[in-house]
């Protein structure tokens, strides 16, 4: 019951509301207040400020939130532990992706039910900060994201590939077959980019800044398949990671060309570095070591002959 108490609580963190807490942990919002109180009970102290709804946590609420969070991290690995001796490895791997690279998170996914069809993977989308975040809080197992981070020092870190930044255009012949385009050049054309709130956007204007010139943005979309729309159906053209031709199987429809000087950026896995670590992510961590995805993207991108 002690277990279950702390996931009510880490649950109604997550929600701030009693209702869709409860509903998320698949019990009554009675049951859910009920266990909190007797947790606050045993422990002597007041977790949560109450009003007519969910205000937030008292300061000693807080402090008891993260020793929750990591008493669930460690549950969750005794749990995985044992599965191993009992039968075959099983839990939840719990995962999370910037937006640029979830196209490609099925040549990792894939790998891991493969040798572990036990394992129940869920996939999110979030931004690198908000990845890192949950990672600090339980909430994550492990992050696919940018390396050049400062604030992970105090995570393991598995580089898996370069994304290096390409121009998608829908007729080469359009640019007069160019090997290459400068930012300057590229800033003339009629983009479709990412929205202006994520990191793929703005290491994309940062480069057309030191290129000291402003792009013709002409569509903004937080979709990777809305870019590859536009750029196929409106002739307009997009900037992307070369990582993102393995999604499009575009070699004869599309063109990327490669843009000059070249940008690029380490993509890896980074999972908190506690010890010891959930099996769970021993076993992925290993599989991970194996693929060759920056072989694989690099094949991709290469020159059309």
């Amino acid at each position: 019951m002690f277990i279950r108490q702390l996931e009510y609580l880490v649950t109604l963190a997550r929600e701030r509301h009693f209702a869709r807490a409860a509903e998320a942990c698949n019990v009554s919002q009675p049951a859910l207040s009920g266990a909190i109180r007797h947790l606050e009970e045993e422990l002597g102290v007041n977790i949560v400020e109450r009003g007519q709804r969910f205000v937030g946590f008292t300061e000693d609420g807080e402090r008891i939130l993260g020793w929750a969070r990591q008493a669930i991290a460690a549950w969750d690995g005794l749990r995985q532990e044992a599965s191993i001796s009992r039968t075959r490895l099983s839990g939840t791997l719990r995962f999370g992706a910037i937006p640029t690279t979830m196209p490609i998170v099925s040549l990792l996914t894939g790998p891991y039910w493969d040798a572990y069809p036990d394992i129940r993977q869920t996939v999110r989308s979030l931004s690198n900060e908000e990845i890192i975040r949950r990672l600090d809080d339980f909430e994550l197992d492990i992050g696919l994201t940018y390396l050049e981070d400062q604030k992970l020092e105090r995570f393991r870190v598995l580089p898996l590939y370069r994304e290096r930044y390409v121009l998608l255009a829908r007729d080469a012949a359009s640019l007069n077959n160019r090997e290459s385009i400068s930012w300057r050049d590229a800033a003339a054309l009629p983009l479709c980019l990412l929205t202006r709130n994520m990191q793929n956007r703005r290491i994309i204007n940062a480069a057309f800044r030191r290129a000291d010139v402003e792009p013709r943005v002409v569509v903004e979309t937080d979709s990777v398949f809305a870019l590859y729309s536009n750029v196929r159906c409106a002739q307009m053209y997009s900037i992307l990671p070369h990582s993102l031709l393995a999604l499009f199987e575009m070699q004869e429809e599309l063109t990327a060309i490669p843009l000059t000087p070249e940008l690029n950026r380490g993509i890896g896995l980074v999972p908190l570095n506690n010890a010891p670590a959930s099996p769970i992510v021993s076993a992925i961590w290993a599989i991970s070591q194996r693929l060759e995805l920056g072989t694989r993207f690099n094949f991709l991108a290469r020159p059309a002959s």
